[in-house]
């Protein structure tokens, strides 16, 4: 059985994880899901991975990392600090040195590239930025009712303003999942990125940004499935 830490994305609220967690725990694996303090202004980047070292805290093993979106910044700095067997992505951010997560937009081409798809499938992305149309569109409604009872997470600027502080990424495996209904990375933007900046070819699957809630099962499934590449 692995280990997996799994870290969340802007807001860093454990949540985003909450129907996986079970999913993986009922295979038999250990899973640790911390928030990140996405809403202190004092808290960068270096704070949001040892938010995820102290709750790991003294567990022996070697552990997989779950990355979603901009959970992609953090995974990387990890690797000094815990035992990290692999490092899997899911729809996520992947940084160069010195690139700040505010920089990574533009220098990705990221909003053309969703612009781009938006067209393509005949939506309009002006006006007001719609949680719902592009994070929760393939959601079920009973979770989308529990996703927006608890109201949107604080996200403090800060982190966005780090360099990220590696010269390059860490010597560990490193696999990633793309979804291929994702409207805030569309899948063709994903592939791209992965392939120059980290030299892979991504797994893909059916779902949007938030697949950790459309789509636990099949996800968790995959998380273990991966597992089998993770070498002490």
């Amino acid at each position: 059985m692995a280990a997996y830490a799994l870290i969340p994305g802007a807001g860093g609220d454990s949540f985003y994880w909450h129907y996986v967690v079970p999913q993986l725990e009922d295979s038999g694996h250990d899973v640790v899901a911390p928030d990140l303090p996405a809403g202190d202004d004092s808290a960068g980047l270096l704070e949001y991975a040892s938010a995820v070292v102290d709750a790991i805290g003294s567990h022996g093993g070697g552990f997989i990392v779950v990355a979603q979106s901009m959970g992609g910044f953090v995974a990387p700095l990890l690797c000094a600090r815990i035992p990290v067997l692999l490092i899997i992505l899911v729809n996520a951010m992947v940084p160069a040195p010195g690139e700040s997560p505010g920089e990574w937009w533009a220098n990705t081409g990221s909003a053309e590239a969703r612009r781009v798809a938006a067209e393509r499938d005949g939506r309009s992305i002006d006006g007001e930025f719609d949680v719902v149309a592009e994070f929760l569109h393939d959601v079920p409604e009973e979770v989308i009712v529990n996703v927006l009872a608890r109201g949107e997470p604080r996200q403090s600027d800060t982190p966005f303003k780090d360099p990220w502080p590696l010269e390059g990424w860490p010597n560990v495996p490193t696999k990633a999942i793309v979804c291929r209904d994702d409207r805030l990375f569309p899948v063709e933007f994903q592939r791209r990125v992965l392939r120059d900046r980290l030299g892979i070819t991504p797994e893909e699957m059916d779902g949007g940004h938030c697949v950790a809630w459309s789509r636990p099962a099949e996800l968790a499934l995959r998380l273990a499935a991966l597992a089998t590449f993770a070498t002490a």
